[in-house]
């Protein structure tokens, strides 16, 4: 009888994760920001904690877990429908290299040690840092890097005898929403890029998913499937 309870009880905690997973969506795995890593170990401590409480009463641990989970679906809510707000909840990325120079200021903003940008240095393949043109710290922990041009990858575009170096290029447009910041520091504006957005067939930039501007100086337009 014992063991039945141990059987339902896990049941019934496995279809209650089963469709907080489903809602939540596949944030958790392919991200694993710091708040989504706390609450998907929380999430998972609290589901095992129904499967094996046999005494205690079982409404308890179930409201924890809705309460876990609504507070993070409210969170993606948010990032989604106000894009300002994902600074303050999920971080910035921020510039740790540049150029053969070390920003200080920056690791000490993102709390990182220089030897620990050099061990992500390592794991992404790079052990000589003159190899590196720019480095980001990302706001989920990790390390992206732009080589220099002569160190990048060799593909049939590359065959010059000086290669252009290449940069990182700027959102313009992210969820259908205009990013005015990263247009002004650019120097262009809403004009220029709603006559962008005509040329290539667009009304306005709602109807866009991501418009990122190259180092080509060319805006690259994404729907969204």
């Amino acid at each position: 009888m014992e063991a039945l309870k141990v059987f339902l009880a896990a049941l019934f905690s496995a279809a209650t994760l089963f469709i907080i997973a489903k809602l939540i969506g596949h944030k958790q795995v392919a991200q694993l920001e710091f708040f989504d890593y706390i609450t998907g170990i929380t999430i998972g401590s609290v589901a095992a904690e129904v499967a094996t409480m046999l005494e205690s009463p079982w409404w308890k641990p179930i409201v924890a877990l809705v309460t876990f989970s609504a507070v993070t679906l409210v969170l993606s809510v948010v990032t989604r429908r106000f894009p300002k707000s994902r600074k303050y909840i999920n971080g910035t990325p921020t510039i740790i290299m540049d150029n053969g120079k070390i920003y200080r200021n920056n690791m000490k903003k993102a709390k990182l040690e220089l030897s620990e940008f050099l061990l992500l240095c390592r794991q992404e393949g790079y052990f000589n840092l003159d190899d590196i043109q720019t480095a980001i710290f990302e706001y989920n922990g990790q390390l992206s890097i732009l080589p220099v041009s002569t160190k990048r990858p060799l593909n049939p575009e590359d065959m010059e005898l000086d290669p252009k170096q290449e940069y990182i290029g700027t959102e313009l447009i992210m969820d259908g929403r205009i990013l005015d910041e990263n247009l002004k520091r650019l120097g262009l504006d809403t004009i220029w890029l709603n006559k962008q957005l005509k040329l290539n067939g667009y009304c306005n930039a709602g109807e866009v998913f991501l418009g990122i501007y190259n180092s080509d100086s060319e805006l690259v337009l994404y729907d969204g499937e």
